[in-house]
Formats: C-alpha cells, sequence, structure tokens
C-alpha cells in the first residue's frame, strides 16, 4: 500500500510539474539570480551558438536600484543578427480571447533591440515560431509596456524573439513583468464595462468610445479579431474616435493612470 501511495505521489508530481498553464503572471522576483539558470519555473531558453567571448545568454539579473526586483536580460555577446529566445511554460492553447502583456527596454550601453513576442509548438525548435503583431523597436533604456492579442492557435508556447537591430554585438534587452491572460468578453448588448474604476461605451453613432474614469488612462491600443493593431493613443475630451474602423468586433487594451493593464472587447455596428 504505501508503495502504491509512493508511486501515485510521483506520478501526480509528474503531471503537475508539466501540466499546461491557463494564464502567467511573472515577475521573474522568486527566480534564482545568474546566466546559467535556465530552464527554471518552467521558462526555458534557445540561443544560438556562441561566437567570440563572451557568447549568448540569458541572465536572471538583480535590479540595481530596487532591491528585491529582477528581470531576464537577453544578451547577445558577440553574435550578431542572430535572434535569441525566451520560452514560457506551456499553456493552454489559446482560443482567441486572450492577451499577453510585458515590459520590454534596451540596456542604456546598447545599441537598438527588435522584440516580437509570438507562438511556437515546441520549446526547443524555433523554426515553429509565428510572430503576433509586428517587433517592437527598443530604442531607449525605459521600460515600455507592450501588449498584444494572442489569436487562437495549436501552438502552446509564448516565446520572446530578441535580435540586433543593427549590425552590432553586445546588444541587451530587459524582460520584466509578463502577463498573459483571458481578455474579458462583451456581449452584443453589452455595451459598458467596468474594471478598475474605467467605464467605456461606444456612443449611438458608432463613431467614438466614451470614457469614465478618475484619470485619464495612460494609452488606448485596439486590435482587430485577428490580432492586428488597427488603433492607439490617448483620450481627446475622454473619448477615443473609432470612426475609421469597419464594423466588427475588437479587443481593446486600457493602461491606467496606476499603470495597471484592462483587457476589454467592443462591438462596432
Amino acid at each position: 500500500m504505501k508503495l502504491r501511495l509512493l508511486l501515485g505521489t510521483l506520478m501526480l508530481t509528474a503531471i503537475t510539474a508539466n501540466a499546461q498553464v491557463a494564464a502567467i503572471n511573472e515577475n521573474f522576483n522568486s527566480f534564482t539570480s545568474g546566466n546559467t539558470t535556465f530552464p527554471q519555473s518552467q521558462w526555458s531558453v534557445v540561443l544560438p551558438t556562441a561566437t567570440g567571448n563572451p557568447g549568448p545568454m540569458m541572465i536572471v539579473f538583480d535590479d540595481a536600484v530596487t532591491a528585491g526586483n529582477k528581470y531576464i536580460q537577453s544578451y547577445s555577446g558577440a553574435n550578431m543578427n542572430t535572434p535569441q529566445y525566451l520560452v514560457s511554460p506551456q499553456i493552454v492553447a489559446p482560443t482567441g480571447n486572450t492577451s499577453i502583456s510585458f515590459k520590454a527596454r534596451k540596456n542604456s550601453a546598447s545599441a537598438p533591440v527588435s522584440i516580437q513576442v509570438g507562438l511556437a509548438s515546441s520549446p526547443t525548435d524555433m523554426t515553429t515560431f509565428v510572430g503576433l503583431g509586428t517587433a517592437t523597436m527598443l530604442t531607449t533604456d525605459t521600460f515600455q509596456t507592450i501588449t498584444v492579442t494572442v489569436p487562437s492557435s495549436s501552438s502552446s508556447y509564448l516565446v520572446f524573439r530578441t535580435v540586433n537591430a543593427v549590425p552590432a554585438p553586445h546588444t541587451a534587452v530587459d524582460i520584466d513583468d509578463v502577463v498573459y491572460s483571458t481578455t474579458a468578453v462583451l456581449a452584443v448588448s453589452d455595451n459598458v464595462r467596468s474594471k478598475e474604476e474605467v467605464q467605456f461605451a461606444v456612443n449611438s453613432d458608432n463613431t467614438t468610445l466614451q470614457f469614465v474614469a478618475k484619470k485619464d488612462p495612460k494609452n488606448i491600443q485596439i486590435y482587430s479579431a485577428g490580432a492586428q493593431k488597427v488603433a492607439g493613443g490617448k483620450l481627446s475630451g475622454r473619448t477615443f474616435d473609432i470612426s475609421a474602423l469597419q464594423t466588427g468586433v475588437y479587443y481593446i487594451i486600457i493602461e491606467t493612470a496606476e499603470g495597471s493593464v484592462v483587457k476589454s472587447k467592443f462591438i462596432k455596428k
């Protein structure tokens, strides 16, 4: 009986360790610092063959300014124009109602670097990588929040692809605060959505989104059902112009004045 219980426990542990996750909220603060720590917490990396000294590294860095804060740094070493990949834990295959947001910046001593999030069907074979939207060029050492809608797919790994934007060695990208979650769904008759003290509604003419909030959001991003960004920017008089959008369903990503992210849908008739 004890042997059966032990075997059962071991099998349960193995299943749990490899279980697909429905959401990710990772700030990397619990990770072990260093450049030889992957895989850990089900995150892994795919790096090119090293050229020069030092070679490519995916490093868990301790923030020199904020005690206890850590982030991932993708450092190219002497490699140029060669992608490096940070791979998430295996996720439940997305069904089109999810989005991913993360913070990224180039290192202060680095040349501009390109970063793109995508999906892959294998955590080791990056020929399966399919980028979502367009790559973002990182030109400053200030963290920016990047949010991308994740379409329906049979692929079950989220992947961060970084590559030199110019032919220069020793470039570095910092990645932090990865959030992957289900986007709230609005029914056709549900014209108003309230989350974290932010309300918005499509006006009767279907030309603007009207917002109610204690403070105006920092930024608005709108994506089509096919995960393509179609509009973005700031409010104008607590409204956002959608007159140029075609009839259909859209995802909206709202960065609040406090820096949190609100995700929802709306329907333009």
